[in-house]
């Protein structure tokens, strides 16, 4: 490299470069989405964990959804809650890494999260007398736990590719946070590798997991259709069509964020899709799991009535 590059210490995070007074209504609107995800999220946990009659394989990873609900948000709204209200909109570059690290590893954590739970569906509609051996406890915290583990490998790998390229400027980012294809733009070395590697991954995360989703949920549908009783049927609908709900909003927002062509949306289409499914996606999956789900509703009743 030539001795007159200036090496990346620090990023300017752009933000969504609007008006000062804008800046401070959205700081006020988006704190308040933020406590809400925060607040609704850990009345999910605090439901699950203080009720018994939700001590159940489903619940169990409701409530794991729940914790990287709040764990994902929390990577990158406070600082950009932060940039808002502050002149100087900047993060030091290792932050910055950690973030986009963080990011990644949440994300993914969700995508596979989302299929385990249309798989414990899916043996519990098409199986259910097997249902108790095959979903033990045993099997969910493995399920769980090897669903962590792989997704903080990913993201350790991505990690990794991008500290082996040379930062030497432009020191400034047109995001609200280090999203990892702003952050190759930083490198002044070719981030080709970087790409490949990010592209195969988001198929294997976003693709694959989405077709196993869809094929766990066309047989589900299937056996809720030849299910005699009504009220059985109504239940099996209501708790399923409560997750595809929540896989829909997830899987599609980054599907087009990530699989579709750069020319296709514009940096400030993009900004808004990243908020879309790190601000507003995790506050919306405890409202349609509270709102569509009848168990849920019944134990903030029990709780209510303790008080």
């Amino acid at each position: 490299m030539g001795s007159n590059q200036t090496w990346v210490t620090e990023v300017i995070l752009l933000g969504f470069q609007v008006d000062p007074e804008l800046e401070v209504l959205l700081f006020g609107f988006f704190l308040l989405f933020y406590s809400l995800t925060l607040i609704g999220n850990g009345v999910i946990l605090g439901l699950i964990c203080l009720d018994s009659r939700l001590h159940t394989p489903m619940y169990f990873f409701l409530l794991n959804l729940a914790i990287i609900d709040m764990s994902y948000a929390s990577s990158t709204v406070p600082k950009m809650l932060a940039n808002l209200v502050m002149q100087k909109k900047t993060i030091s570059f290792g932050p910055c890494i950690l973030q986009t690290f963080l990011y990644l590893a949440f994300a993914v954590t969700e995508c596979m999260s989302l299929v385990v739970m249309s798989y414990d569906r899916y043996v519990a509609i098409c199986h259910p007398l097997h249902y108790s051996v095959i979903m033990s406890w045993r099997a969910c915290i493995g399920l769980a736990a090897a669903s962590w583990a792989f997704s903080f490998l990913l993201a350790l790998v991505h990690i990794t590719l991008i500290l082996r390229l040379p930062f030497c400027g432009p020191q400034k980012i047109n995001h609200f946070f280090c999203q990892i294809m702003s952050v190759l733009k930083l490198a002044c070395a070719d981030t080709r590798l970087n790409q490949i590697v990010l592209f195969v991954g988001s198929m294997f995360v976003l693709v694959g997991p989405l077709s196993l989703v869809l094929v766990s949920y066309t047989r589900i549908l299937f056996a809720i259709l030849r299910i005699q009783s009504g009220e059985g049927r109504r239940k099996a609908f209501s708790t399923c069509s409560s997750h595809l709900c929540v896989v829909g909003l997830f899987f599609g927002s980054a599907i087009i964020m990530y699989l579709a062509p750069k020319s296709s949306h514009s940096q400030e289409q993009r900004k808004i899709l990243s908020l879309f499914y790190s601000l507003f996606n995790p506050l919306l999956n405890p409202l349609i799991y509270s709102l569509r789900n009848t168990e849920v509703k019944g134990a903030l009743r029990r709780l209510g009535k303790r008080r």
